[in-house]
């Protein structure tokens, strides 16, 4: 007896359990449903503008061991010295130039069964012009700097266009016009109406 009645006991909590599961998958599918009947649409509107301003950044850099610390950071002044002189040379001024100081970094190589612990030295450059044509060729020519014997590594250029929060806020209208258009032509193939909220 004491038996059939936990059998029973077992059997309405598997029968709620199982209500319960279907009450949930019913109402998943009803979701499912609404979110079928409800397509979200973006627009774009696009404006072809010229950069204004640029950013130009690099590094250079010197490898050296423990006992030659003090001939690398010589090396190091004496480097700082040429790309200077040659972003004066490409027509920039000394406040548009920005060198940091050495920054120095450990690092291990494995030579021969052994572990050899050198030093990077690096130093960063940053550049800012609203000429951006010279710094396009500034990008071109930093090549040279490896002719005078600097290990420099040179980054793309950055350009800008300042008035590019004016410029979206005027694309707008023709955005909003944009997506108006696509909400209704997917409306027109499914034989919907378009709701604009």
């Amino acid at each position: 007896m004491e038996k059939s009645n936990k059998l029973i006991i077992f059997g309405l909590i598997l029968g709620v359990s199982l209500i319960a599961a279907s009450v949930i998958v019913a109402r998943t599918f009803l979701d499912v449903r609404k979110l079928d009947n409800t397509v979200v649409v973006s627009g774009s509107a696009k404006k072809e503008v010229t950069a204004d301003s640029a950013r130009w950044t690099g590094n250079f850099s010197r490898t050296v061991t423990k006992e030659q610390m003090k001939e690398g950071y010589n090396q190091m002044k004496a480097d700082e010295k040429i790309v200077n002189n040659f972003l004066i040379a490409q027509g920039f001024t000394a406040e548009q130039i920005e060198i940091s100081p050495v920054f120095m970094s450990e690092m291990y190589n494995y030579r021969n069964n052994e572990t050899v612990k050198e030093y990077n030295l690096t130093q960063n450059v940053s550049i800012k012009s609203d000429d951006v044509y010279k710094m396009k060729e500034l990008a071109k020519n930093s090549d040279k700097l490896a002719e005078q014997g600097v290990l420099f590594f040179a980054n793309s250029v950055e350009y800008y266009y300042s008035e590019l929060p004016e410029v979206r806020v005027s694309l707008l209208p023709e955005a909003i016009k944009d997506a108006k258009a696509r909400a209704e032509a997917i409306a027109a193939s499914s034989g919907k109406k378009v709701l604009f909220r």
